[in-house]
């Protein structure tokens, strides 16, 4: 079983939800480590123990919230594509 993470984005007048799981999250890191050198420490660490309790469920879903809004700060004008597509940023703003 895995979990799936419900993140809200927002982004001008416009929100919506993307679902992704931890590994998605981490795919994404690591192209943006490699292709636009953000700090590696940035994303939340995989944790093994208890993955699917409630609190560390409820825990990690705030700090990929954080993560994608650091994200956001730091590319403020054009995001990478990698992290537009991660977003469904061409399925909310034109």
């Amino acid at each position: 079983s895995f979990q799936v993470y419900i993140i809200q984005v927002s982004v001008g007048n416009h929100q919506w939800t993307v679902k992704h799981r931890y590994s998605d999250f981490h795919d994404l890191h690591e192209k943006l480590v490699s292709e636009k050198k953000i700090d590696k420490n940035l994303l939340p660490p995989k944790k093994i123990i208890g993955k699917n309790s409630k609190s560390l469920v409820e825990k990690r879903q705030k700090e990929l919230e954080v993560y994608l809004q650091t994200l956001l700060v730091k590319f403020p004008v054009t995001a990478p594509k990698v992290l537009s597509h991660f977003l469904h940023f061409h399925l909310y703003v034109s």
